[in-house]
C-alpha cells in the first residue's frame, strides 16, 4: 500500500466539506457519503496512481502537490503534463472511465501520478461520485473544471508548437560535437618520424595529426607546428614526432555541444580539438574552421574582440558580449551553458581591467605591485551568473609585508583598487551603491587585516555585518596569485571553525525569508492568490543565501551554484537525486528570469526583477510552481542544520 492515514491535524473532513462537490449536501447526506470515502496520505515521491492500473475514483487534494506525468518506455515516468495542488482534483483525465463503466481506460495506461511532496487528500470512489452526479450543480462544476483543463492543454500545446517551429528554424547551435567532427581521425604513433607524419597529413590534406601511444592520446601536431618547430629550425625530419608535438593538448568529449566547442577553441586560443569518447580514446577531430562553417561569423567576431581590449575600447565590449548572449538566447542554449560561456567572457574582461589598472599605475610612476595579491568578484559575478553587466562587487587581498613596508603596500593597493574600479566603470559596470568595491578601504587589505575583518563580522553579527558577509561569501578568484588564494581560503576556514555564531545569525536572518509557495496553480488565472513575483528578492536571494550557509557549514567556501551543489552531494549533505532536482529547478528559474531580463533590456524597459504572471506562458507557470518547491530543499536542509 502506497498511502497511509493522515494525522488528525490535517482536518481533512472539515476542509472537504466546503469543497464544491460536497458543499450543497445536507449534513446527513455528507456523513453518509463520507463513510464510503477514504482519507489518504501519500509521502513525498510515492506513486498516487500507477500507469497500467485502472482508475477507481478521484482524489480531492487537501494539502500538497502532485505531478501527472507521461509514461515512457517500460512505464517509466518522463515529462510532467500537469501540476495539481491544494483544492484541486486528481483524476479528471479518467472521468470517461466513470461515465463509460465498461470502456478501456486508455488514459490510465498513458500517465502516472506522483507526489511531489507529502499529499493529503480524500479518495472519492466512483460509487460515491455516481450519487453526486445526480445533482445539477455537481455536473456543472465538473464541466467547468474539464473545460478549464482543456483550454490549458490547448494553450500549452500551441506554445510548444510555436517553440518547436522557432527551434527548427534556428541554426544548429545545439548539435553535438559527434555530429560535426571529422572521422576517422588521422593518427601516428609517437615513435614514428616527423617525415612519416607529414606524409600522412599531406596525403589526405589534413591540418593536424593526433599522436598516440597504444591508442591513448599523448600529443597533437598541426601544420603550423611543423613550420615553426621543424622547417624554420632545420630540425631533422627523421626525429620521432613526439619531439615536436604539443603534449597533453586540450580535448573535448564527443557528447559536448557545438557552442561549447566553439567558445572553448576561441577562449583557449587553439584551432584543433581531438574528440574523446568515454574511454578517453580519440574518435574524431574538430577544428575552428569546421565550426565556423556551421555557424555565422558573428559569435567568433564578438569573442575575438574581447581579446583585443585596451583602455580606449573598453566601452565597446559590453555590446559585443551582449551579441553573444543574444545569439545563445535566440538559439535556446541551456541556461547553465549560457552562463558558463558568458562568465568566461566577463572574466576575460575583468582580468583585462585589472591588467590595465596595474599598467596605469606603473605609467604614473607607482611601480609594479609590491606584493602578491588576488582580486575577487562577489555577487552574481562571483557565482558565475552574470549575463548582463550589473553593479560592481569585488575586493582585494594581498600578502602581509615586512613592518617597514606595510604602509607603502597598503597605499599601493588602495590606488590599485581605485584604478580597477574606474576601468570597470569604463567597461559598463556601475559602481556598487553600497560601496562594496576594492576602491574602498574596507574591501581591500592584507591577509591579517582580512582575518580581523572576518572575526569582527563573527563577533558583532549586526545586520550591516550580515549583509556584507552574505555578499562576501559569494566570492570567486578572478585574478592573481594562487598561493595567496590558498592562504586566504585557509584563513576563512579557520574563522568558520572557530566560531559558528555568524552562520547561526545568517541562518536566523534567512528563516524570515522563505522561498514562497505560489498557492493555487498559476495555470488557472482565476485562482491566483498573487499576480507577480520578484524572482531576485523572493527566490534567488533566499536560495543563494541558504546554499551559501549550508556550504560554509560543510567548509565549502567557493564555487558557482552548480559546483556547490555537486560538492554537497559528494559530502552526502544532500542526496544525488536532490542535487539533480535542485540544479534543474535552479536552471528553470534562471531561464525564466534571464528571458524576462533580456526582453526588458531588448525593449529598453526598466530593469526590474518582478515578473507578472499574466506575461508568462502556460508551461512557464507550471514549471515555476515545481521549481520553487524543489529549491526549498536547500532551505529546509539549512533550517535543519541550524535549528532556530
Amino acid at each position: 500500500m502506497t498511502h497511509h492515514t493522515p494525522p488528525k491535524d490535517y482536518h481533512v473532513k472539515e476542509k472537504v466539506k466546503e469543497h464544491p462537490i460536497f458543499q450543497h449536501l445536507s449534513s446527513e447526506q455528507f456523513e453518509e457519503l463520507y463513510q464510503n470515502c477514504q482519507e489518504r496520505l501519500y509521502k513525498q515521491g510515492t506513486m498516487i496512481a500507477d500507469a497500467q492500473k485502472r482508475r477507481e475514483g478521484i482524489l480531492l487534494v487537501v494539502d500538497g502537490t502532485a505531478e501527472v506525468c507521461a509514461a515512457g518506455e517500460e512505464q517509466e515516468l518522463s515529462e510532467v503534463l500537469e501540476v495539481v495542488q491544494t483544492g484541486e482534483i486528481l483524476g479528471l483525465g479518467s472521468l470517461h472511465t466513470f461515465l463509460e463503466a465498461h470502456s478501456f481506460d486508455e488514459y490510465a495506461y498513458m500517465v502516472g501520478i506522483r507526489a511531489v511532496d507529502s499529499v493529503v487528500g480524500l479518495f472519492v470512489p466512483y460509487a460515491v461520485l455516481e450519487v453526486l452526479w445526480e445533482k445539477d450543480e455537481i455536473r456543472t462544476y465538473f464541466l467547468h473544471e474539464v473545460v478549464t483543463r482543456l483550454k490549458d492543454v490547448y494553450v500549452s500545446l500551441a506554445e510548444q508548437v510555436k517553440l518547436a517551429q522557432q527551434f527548427g528554424e534556428s541554426e544548429p547551435f545545439l548539435r553535438r560535437v559527434q555530429d560535426i567532427m571529422t572521422v576517422p581521425v588521422l593518427t601516428v604513433e609517437e615513435h614514428q618520424s616527423i617525415q612519416e607524419a607529414a606524409k600522412r597529413m599531406t596525403s589526405i590534406k589534413a591540418s593536424s595529426v593526433v599522436v598516440v601511444n597504444s591508442d591513448q592520446l599523448v600529443g597533437l601536431v598541426t601544420k603550423n607546428d611543423l613550420i615553426g618547430r621543424v622547417i624554420s629550425t632545420g630540425r631533422s625530419v627523421e626525429e620521432p614526432i613526439r619531439n615536436v608535438m604539443t603534449r597533453s593538448p586540450l580535448t573535448i568529449h564527443k557528447s559536448n555541444y557545438y557552442y561549447q566547442a566553439l567558445s572553448g577553441l576561441i577562449l583557449n586560443g587553439v584551432h584543433h580539438y581531438p574528440v574523446l569518447d568515454d574511454n578517453q580514446k580519440v574518435v574524431g577531430m574538430i577544428t575552428l574552421s569546421d565550426l565556423l562553417r556551421k555557424k555565422n561569423y558573428q559569435m567568433f567576431s564578438a569573442i575575438h574582440k574581447v581579446e583585443q581590449l585596451n583602455q580606449h575600447n573598453l566601452h565597446e565590449v559590453k555590446h559585443e558580449i551582449y551579441t553573444v548572449v543574444s545569439i545563445m538566447m535566440k538559439d535556446q542554449v541551456p541556461v547553465a551553458h549560457i552562463l558558463d560561456v558568458i562568465t568566461q567572457l566577463y572574466d576575460r574582461l575583468a582580468r583585462r581591467a585589472v591588467e590595465l589598472a596595474i599598467q596605469s599605475l606603473e605609467e604614473k610612476g607607482e611601480g609594479k605591485p609590491p606584493a602578491s595579491f588576488v582580486w575577487y568578484q562577489m555577487g552574481s559575478a562571483g557565482r558565475g551568473e552574470q549575463f548582463v553587466l550589473t553593479d560592481q562587487d569585488h575586493f582585494l587581498v594581498y600578502e602581509d609585508g615586512e613592518d617597514d613596508q606595510k604602509e607603502m603596500i597598503d597605499e599601493y593597493f588602495n590606488k590599485l583598487g581605485k584604478e580597477i574600479t574606474n576601468f570597470l566603470l569604463q567597461a559598463g559596470y556601475e559602481r556598487c551603491p553600497g560601496g562594496m568595491m576594492a576602491s574602498e578601504e574596507e574591501w581591500q587589505g592584507s591577509l591579517s587585516q582580512w582575518s580581523a575583518t572576518l572575526r569582527g563580522w563573527s563577533i558583532r553579527a549586526t545586520n550591516d555585518a550580515m549583509l556584507k558577509a552574505q555578499n562576501f561569501f559569494s566570492f570567486r578568484k578572478v585574478y592573481g596569485s594562487q598561493s595567496v588564494h590558498q592562504l586566504f581560503l585557509s584563513l576563512i576556514q579557520q574563522n568558520i571553525e572557530r566560531s559558528h555564531i555568524m552562520l547561526h545569525r545568517l541562518a536566523q536572518v534567512e528563516k524570515e525569508n522563505p522561498i514562497p509557495n505560489l498557492g493555487q496553480p498559476i495555470r488557472s488565472m482565476l485562482k491566483l492568490n498573487r499576480k507577480q513575483l520578484d524572482v531576485k528578492k523572493e527566490v534567488l536571494f533566499p536560495f543563494h543565501h541558504a546554499l551559501q550557509i549550508l556550504s560554509l557549514s560543510n567548509l565549502i567556501m567557493e564555487g558557482t551554484t552548480f559546483e556547490k551543489l555537486e560538492k554537497l552531494v559528494k559530502q552526502h549533505v544532500i542526496t544525488e537525486e536532490e542535487g539533480k532536482e535542485v540544479s534543474q529547478a535552479f536552471s528553470q528559474v534562471m531561464s525564466i528570469y534571464m528571458k524576462h531580463k533580456w526582453d526588458n533590456l531588448s525593449s529598453e524597459s526598466s530593469s526590474s526583477s518582478i515578473i507578472l504572471f499574466s506575461r508568462l506562458a502556460t508551461w512557464e507557470k507550471e514549471l515555476l510552481i515545481n521549481a520553487l518547491k524543489r529549491l526549498k530543499i536547500i532551505q529546509s536542509r539549512m533550517y535543519s542544520t541550524f535549528p532556530i
